[in-house]
């Protein structure tokens, strides 16, 4: 898994996420395109979707969460 290689190789760095993100549980879309995340894990996703290439820890606003990612979701600063 190239994309899975990619994210680990680059955990401790940044990452662009030029689209918003979706949370689950009633808060809906966070509206802020462009994101920047420091990249602290990576690891295969557990996913329904086949689309899902693997899950990120990313630091958002001062706190650790799991998202998942393709390949279109992140770039590599």
């Amino acid at each position: 898994m190239a994309f899975l290689d990619d994210l680990q190789s680059h955990c401790g760095g940044l990452v662009r996420l030029p689209t918003p993100l979706f949370w689950y549980g009633g808060r809906g879309w966070d509206d802020t395109p462009g994101r920047l995340c420091l990249l602290l894990d990576a690891a295969a996703a557990a996913a329904a979707a086949p689309t899902v290439a693997a899950a990120a820890l990313l630091l958002i606003d001062g706190h650790p969460r799991w998202v998942r990612v393709t390949e279109g979701d992140v770039e590599f600063l």
